[in-house]
């Protein structure tokens, strides 16, 4: 039997109604935010990845899947969204249409890791990109809008992260700081965290393990080394999320795996998913848009994983949605009807009613079995003598009365139905 790729998963007919949920609630969120949903390629080329995220990241490194295509260019299946959203912008001349560019998504995306709880090799994101706009107001706006999806999903066990990362000179001043600090101790870490003591020494606070966790957390802290402007956006932002009712930490700790951050950025983390808690992060990426090609134009966002989150509204049992259903059930007394029954469920369709009916030639009882895991609302019973006088049996399913119409007037009965 050939089965699903390992690290994909198939989202079943069962499973639809929960994504489904999610995604109209992150849609109305968004919509309430004035944010207009872009879908870009499921493919990029590598540079715009490569550029954009950095060279150095696990991402880049270890986890794309590039390939080449046949007129020999190297192309990549997006593993994240921002990158792309920029291109767009940049191709598109958005910046010129409006200053301020306000764009949501919901996307699958790809990266070949090792599969865990709540993260595949496909996966799928929604976020949001804000460009055009420096006001510390639009970070609060993000950490708004992802912290009442996750509300508005019923989700209570939240930890919102902030920290600041200043501006990229601040960063260089600390990163010497950093490396006189961590010099003698270099030996200790782990084989990645000294390459990236080389190449990035701030990518030593994404390390996971364990000893390198020990070591860095006497390490000055860059939230103590921000410049003046940093500073002041950065306490611009704790007042609004007080002011918003939304309870967070300052978390020095808090780098992010993308090299195009500044300043403000941001996770919320889940205790109900086990040991990856993220369930979205971002943050402010004022270069990107000139990396990639475009004009300086300073930026923020955030991006959110689904599976993850679905992951934990199901051990929190946060939300529950009703048992998929239809509208009527056409049962077949006489399998000579069989052409009748076909056409009378195209007319009900073109009504805007579910309708089904057996293509089996099941019998009468196996029919009503049908309707019933169905969760039918009405079932018409059609046949017998009730059908040789130009009429039909009709059964509501939740209260269980039943009556008798005419054929004729089966617009009428539609009518009602339609009206409840």
């Amino acid at each position: 039997m050939i089965k699903a790729v390992t690290g994909t998963k198939d989202i079943l007919p069962a499973d639809i109604p929960r994504w489904k949920y999610l995604e109209e609630t992150v849609e109305r969120v968004f919509k309430n935010f004035n944010y207009k949903e872009i879908r870009t390629p499921i493919f990029e080329e590598t540079a715009i990845f490569a550029r954009g995220i950095g060279e150095e990241t696990d991402i880049v490194g270890k986890e794309m899947y590039t390939f080449t295509d046949r007129s020999d260019t190297s192309l990549t299946l997006k593993p994240e969204m921002t990158a792309a959203v920029v291109r767009a912008y940049n191709e598109h001349a958005l910046g010129a249409q409006q200053p301020l560019v306000k764009l949501f998504y919901l996307s699958p995306m790809f990266r070949q890791e090792r599969p865990q709880a709540g993260r595949f090799r496909q996966f799928h994101q929604f976020g949001a990109e804000a460009i055009g706009s420096k006001s510390p107001l639009l970070d609060a706006e993000m950490i708004q809008m992802s912290y009442e999806i996750l509300k508005s999903l019923e989700l209570k066990n939240l930890t919102v992260k902030i920290n600041s990362l200043g501006t990229p000179e601040t960063r260089e001043n600390y990163k010497k700081l950093l490396k006189i600090f961590l010099e003698d101790k270099k030996n200790k870490l782990s084989e990645d965290s000294r390459r990236r003591f080389e190449t990035n020494i701030l990518r030593i606070f994404d390390s996971k393990v364990e000893s390198d966790q020990k070591i860095i957390k006497d390490a000055p802290k860059l939230i103590d080394h921000l410049d003046d402007e940093s500073k002041k956006d950065f306490e611009v932002v704790k007042d609004q999320l007080k002011k918003s009712g939304i309870p967070f930490v300052i978390d020095s700790a808090l780098v992010r795996g993308l090299d195009y951050y500044t300043k403000l950025t941001f996770e919320i983390d889940s205790g109900s998913v086990g040991a990856q808690t993220a369930l979205c992060g971002g943050g402010r990426y004022d270069l990107l848009i000139e990396t990639l090609g475009g004009k300086p134009t300073p930026a923020t966002g955030f991006a959110a994983g689904i599976e993850r989150i679905l992951l934990a509204c199901e051990n929190e049992k946060s939300f529950s949605i009703p048992e998929p259903s239809i509208d009527v059930y056409l049962i077949r007394i006489d399998n000579e009807l069989e052409s009748f029954v076909s056409e009378l469920a195209g007319k009900l369709r073109k009504e805007n009613l579910s309708v089904d009916f057996d293509y089996l030639q099941r019998s009468v009882k196996a029919q009503m079995r049908e309707a019933n895991k169905m969760k039918a609302k009405y079932v018409f019973f059609i046949g017998g003598d009730e059908y040789k006088a130009g009429m039909m049996n009709i059964k509501n399913m939740s209260t269980g009365e039943e009556e008798k119409i005419s054929l004729e007037s089966i617009r009428e009965f539609v009518a009602k139905i339609n009206q409840r």
